[in-house]
């Protein structure tokens, strides 16, 4: 579970917060409130939710009876 600090706080208990982080601790730093950096023990994100996403992008539906052509036709009236 995430903890949230302010970003002046965090800087005044720079060395607290990281003494807490390489204990497991996790902190969402913010600014006025909007939330802009987590703090997290290193090495935290793990290959293996990596590979999740991996293996979940994977299994989208693959659309079908779609050319080529039309794709890039759908691309090219994006970029209008």
């Amino acid at each position: 579970m995430y903890k949230e600090i302010g970003a002046f706080d965090a800087k005044a208990k720079l060395s607290e917060l990281l003494r807490e982080v390489r204990n497991g601790q996790r902190y969402t730093i913010t600014v006025r409130g909007e939330p802009v950096a987590d703090l997290v023990p290193f090495g935290s994100a793990s290959r293996g939710s990596s590979q999740a996403a991996i293996d979940a992008m994977r299994s989208f539906s693959k659309i079908e009876g779609v050319t080529g052509e039309q794709i890039l036709d759908w691309i090219a009236e994006g970029r209008r």
